[in-house]
This record gives structure tokens, sequence and C-alpha cells, in this order.
């Protein structure tokens, strides 16, 4: 029997990757890098407003301001902004040059629009070119055109101003090799142009189920049989890592079954995840499968708890683990010993989120010989409880878990307060 730790970094060296490949953006989500991604251009490509505002000068801030042009986003600013000038602009456009900072409209007052006399060529309109023209080509009398002019009416103001290559510089590593692609990271290979990312192939994986007590889901258990929770399991914590696995179903404790659905099974996938039938019992023949069937054993113990009876194998284009046939059990397994597995075979290198919190109420078993995960409940931002437990076939008690909380080897209890590392899941 050998610790978490060592078995961890058995099943993690053993890992070889499976190739890569080039996928459409739409399909990168949860797929892990093989690659690093550069950006192709500055990002923000512009100066860039952060705020509906006024465009202006720090400087003239004091001063009513003429408004000279309205800037929506996406469209490039017209005019530089001079003395005692400023342009109306939309969150996200481009900053006019000359401006150093962006005033929200809900600081400003607008004090126009003024009349002013035309005063011919002198005179600047606001509106559009067009219309000087029509002013200097009119025969009739020259009309009256109107500036808008605001007033700053708040204290300093922040620029609200994003400057150009704050967020990313052209040729800048956005993502690196080994990233796990989650929704952020599918914005920001658009936001440079990454639109078939290079991600390491997914692995093949099977599920086997075995026991002479299983039936599926969808049939009523007779006398001592019960449905196969398991292998449903199982096929839900891989979808969770974006894996769709191959479901073989239920096979009998007989080594002729067992035998020929790992045949199929080992030639189907690169990994193969069985369920019971690995402990010391006069049924549990799947270690000896294995071997018949090419496998090297690396361990078929671990000291944890629940999950003792655990197996993992290698052969040359393959991997296997069984796992124990007690729910709970597997759950926690695979979690702590499949999952980072199959991360390390993608490429990535998987790290679980542990948070520290304070017990609520004293943790205690009898016997320490073994390191145990125990599923807590969060009650606070700062505290834990035990969820209510019966053993590694509680199923149901997994459902009130949001982590699980270790008790190391040699630990019999764990006083209320005590500061604890939680595993979230």
């Amino acid at each position: 029997m050998i610790d978490l730790k060592e078995a961890l970094q058995i099943v993690l060296d053993s890992a070889q990757p499976l190739g890569t490949e080039r996928v459409e953006l739409r399909d990168a989500l949860d797929r892990i890098l093989a690659e690093d991604v550069t950006a192709d251009m500055d990002l923000p490509p512009f100066d860039k407003a952060t705020v509906d505002g006024y465009a202006c000068r720090r400087a003239d801030l004091g001063h009513p301001l003429t408004v000279v042009e309205t800037i929506p986003a996406g469209r490039m600013p017209e005019k530089a902004i001079g003395p005692d000038q400023c342009a109306k602009i939309m969150t996200g456009a481009a900053v006019p040059q000359g401006a150093d900072c962006v005033v929200l409209i809900e600081q400003t007052e607008q004090v126009g629009p003024t009349e002013v006399p035309d005063r011919g060529e002198s005179v600047r309109p606001l509106r559009s070119e067009v219309m000087l023209t029509l002013f200097r080509q009119a025969p009739m009398p020259s009309p009256r055109r109107e500036e808008t002019v605001i007033r700053f009416t708040g204290e300093q103001t922040p620029d609200h101003v994003f400057r150009r290559a704050t967020d990313i510089r052209a040729g800048q590593v956005v993502l690196p090799e080994g990233s796990r692609v989650g929704p952020p990271h599918v914005a920001v290979l658009a936001s440079v142009g990454c639109v078939r990312p290079l991600v390491a192939k997914r692995p093949r994986v099977g599920v086997i189920a075995s026991g002479d007590e299983l039936v599926p889901p969808a049939a009523r258990p007779g006398p001592s049989q019960i449905r196969n929770s398991n292998g449903s399991q199982l096929i839900a914590q891989l979808a969770a890592l974006g894996l769709k696995a191959r479901d073989y179903g239920i096979v009998k404790d007989a080594a002729r079954e067992i035998d020929a659905a790992l045949k199929i099974a080992l030639a189907d996938n690169d990994v193969v995840i069985i369920s019971a039938g690995v402990s010391v019992g006069d049924f549990d023949l799947v270690p000896a499968a294995l071997q018949r069937n090419g496998v090297k054993l690396r361990f078929e113990k671990i000291a944890v708890r629940p999950g003792k009876p655990t197996v993992c194998g290698v052969r040359e284009r393959g991997y296997c683990f069984g796992l124990p046939g007690n729910p709970v059990s597997t759950f926690v397994v695979f979690e702590l010993l499949v999952k980072p597995f199959l991360y390390r075979l993608m490429g990535h290198d998987y790290r679980p989120r542990y948070v520290q919190m304070r017990l609520e109420e004293t943790v205690a078993r009898k016997d320490s010989d073994r390191q145990s995960w125990i599923p807590v409940r969060i009650t606070s931002e700062e505290t834990v409880q035990p969820v209510q437990y019966h053993g590694s076939a509680h199923l149901s008690a997994l459902c009130d878990a949001g982590g699980l909380m270790p008790m190391e080897i040699g630990v019999t209890s764990i006083e209320p307060g005590t500061p604890v590392r939680v595993r979230l899941l």
C-alpha cells in the first residue's frame, strides 16, 4: 500500500501526450492549448474611452467647453481637441488627439446651445463642413448658428481612458501552452485573431462497471441487486472535463466476461476505467484480468479512505484504472488521481483549488492508518462542517458536499475552530 502522494506521482509520470490538432474557435472550450498564443496587435489598439462623456484637456476643466464633434464607438475622431474644446464621446470610442481625459456626462451641465452671429470664414461651423458651404453660397441673409457649450460641475475626475496596449502588446504571449480554455480564454483567443487554436488531442476513455449485483439505471432491482450508479457518475465526471466517455455497460463477476469487455475497451480507447472487482474477495477478478490483457500494474492499494483498493496499470498503448465499487470511493479516487492524470495526458498541470476554513464541529475516527477525505459542507465564508456520512456506500452524502477535507495519517480527531484545508469540488 502506497500513500496518495506517491500514487499521484506514479500516474502523472506515466502520462504521455497523445498528439495535437487544430479546432475551430467555437469548439475550443475545455480544450488544452498545445502552443503559446501571441497577440497580433496592441489591445486596445487606440486610446479608448471607458465611459460616456466628453473628451477634453484636463487643464480646461474649469472653463466652459465647446463641443466640436460627437464620436461614436467604431468611428475615428475627425478633429483634434484644442483649448476650451471637447468632443462628446461614447464608451469604447477612440479618444481624439489633444484630449487627455474623459469627463462623465453626469459631471457636466449644458449651458448652450448658444447663438453665435455669422462672422464669415473665421467662425468654425460645429455641425458639418457642408453647413459652411451652404452659409457661403446662400443669397439670403446669413443665418445664426448654434454652438453647444458644456461646463464641468464635478470634482477632479479620473482619466476614464484605457490607454493603447494597456491590456496586451503585439507579440506578447497572452495564453501559454498548457492553458485550459474557459469562456474568458475564448474571448482572448478571439481578440487576437486565433480562430483555429492548436490543442492537445482528447483521450478516448471507456467506462466499465462490474458486479453480479448491478442492473441498468432504467431497470428495477430485484432482491440483492442495485442500480449501476458508478457508470453514470464516472461518465458525468468525465463530461465535466470536456471528455465524452464510451459506456461499455455492466460485466458480471466472471473472468471470461471481464476479459472480453476489457479486450474491446482496451482496443477502442486510450484510457479504460473499471469500477469494482479490485479488492481481495473471491470475486474481485479485475487485477488478474488486466494482467492477462497485457496491463502492467503499477499499484493495487493506496493509503486513502475511502478508496484503498485502487489499481493503476499501463500497457504499450493505453492506461487502466480499477476503482473501488462503493460510489463515494469511486468519486473520491477519480477526483484525487484520475482527473489530474487525464489533464496531464493533455498537457495541463491540474491544480485543485484549496481554501482554508475553520471546522464547526469535532471530527473523530478510530483508525488513523490512512489519509481520510471527508465530505464537508461550506456553512459560511469561513466555516465548514462534515456532511452526515455513513461510509463509502453513502451515495447521497456527496450531493451536499462543497469540498473534501483531508485528515492526515496518525490524526484521530480535529476539534471545532481548527483551521482546515478544504479541496473544493
